[in-house]
């Protein structure tokens, strides 16, 4: 079986990025066939203009990626760029794909509302990603519920080409995790970089200003205060277990204050991912060997993509 999950290179990585998706990817490294995690460069340029700010952020959350723990010698990681079918598969599946499909698609018409340009590269992201996939012949794609409709458009596009050419895809089939962490913004919506409301992983200096900015009530101090209406509590649960979960929402209720909430939450961050930051810290003077294992990772993805690549071009008639 094989499991692909891809990351863009957008900005600094959050709790949300860590809880929400890097954690429950990288459980699958080890337990399944091949692990395929790529950076998507290609996908960023829909909202990334500065050439040198892009170089930066690709090293970077490669950099950030393996301080988190990913095993390189037991997954593929790689940058989406590098492949260069990535773009040529696009192309090929963007003749099957009829407009009114991609003009249907929310996430589109979502950026677009946010003040994104409406690009053609914007439009037809979703046939991008569907060529991501497809690639690899990948069984698995986890994806959070807002990815859901994109995975959806790369099952139809995939089974349109199918049918048309003949049986050159494997139809991947969604994973949406059930116990996904859904993780809150200090001000309470999903935490986002485009909201301005994250908590960074690595920026301790950062992470302890946002977390003394976490939005709450009005009430006092000693006020009884209930755990799961709390923006504190409800981050703060994603470092602890079950059972400390519930002793601290039992403090919650016998008037444990805000304040002492934050302090608590915050030496919980700065223990979490000390350990991360020291290996990241270190992986910064590495710079050598993360390029290293980009350069292993491509040729394995290439060698993947060229399989397909082989089966389409013959079925196309290229």
């Amino acid at each position: 079986m094989r499991v692909l999950s891809g990351i863009q290179p957008s900005g600094k990585l959050h709790l949300g990025n860590y809880f929400g998706s890097i954690k429950p990817n990288l459980e699958y490294v080890g337990k399944v066939e091949e692990s395929i995690f790529f950076v998507a460069d290609l996908h960023a340029l829909t909202t990334m203009c500065d050439a040198a700010e892009l170089r930066r952020a690709r090293e970077d959350i490669v950099i950030d990626y393996l301080a988190c723990g990913f095993d390189p010698e037991q997954s593929i990681l790689f940058y989406q760029s590098d492949i260069p079918a990535h773009t040529e598969l696009m192309w090929i599946l963007s003749t099957v794909t009829p407009m009114g499909f991609l003009e249907r698609a929310v996430s589109y018409k979502e950026k677009v509302s946010k003040g994104i340009v409406a690009t053609a590269g914007l439009f037809t992201y979703p046939v991008l990603m569907a060529a991501d996939i497809l690639l690899y012949g990948a069984n698995i794609v986890p994806v959070g519920r807002d990815q859901k409709q994109h995975l959806e458009m790369t099952r139809d596009i995939a089974v349109k080409f199918n049918r048309v050419y003949g049986d050159a895809f494997v139809i991947p089939e969604p994973f949406i995790r059930e116990d996904a962490a859904v993780v809150p913004g200090i001000d309470g919506q999903k935490m986002s970089k485009s909201y301005g409301n994250t908590i960074p992983l690595f920026d301790e200096g950062a992470g302890r200003k946002a977390i003394m900015r976490i939005v709450t009530d009005s009430k006092d101090a000693k006020d009884a205060k209930d755990a799961k209406e709390s923006v504190i509590f409800q981050i703060h649960k994603l470092f602890l277990s079950p059972a400390e979960a519930n002793v601290l929402a039992e403090e919650y209720g016998g008037g444990l204050s805000y304040g002492e909430a934050k302090k608590r939450l915050l030496s919980s961050y700065q223990d979490f991912f000390a350990p991360m930051r020291e290996w990241r810290a270190d992986l910064e003077k590495k710079r050598g060997y993360v390029r290293e294992v980009m350069e292993s990772g491509r040729k394995k993805a290439h060698a993947l993509a060229e399989k397909t690549m082989g089966r389409v071009r013959e079925a196309v008639g290229l």
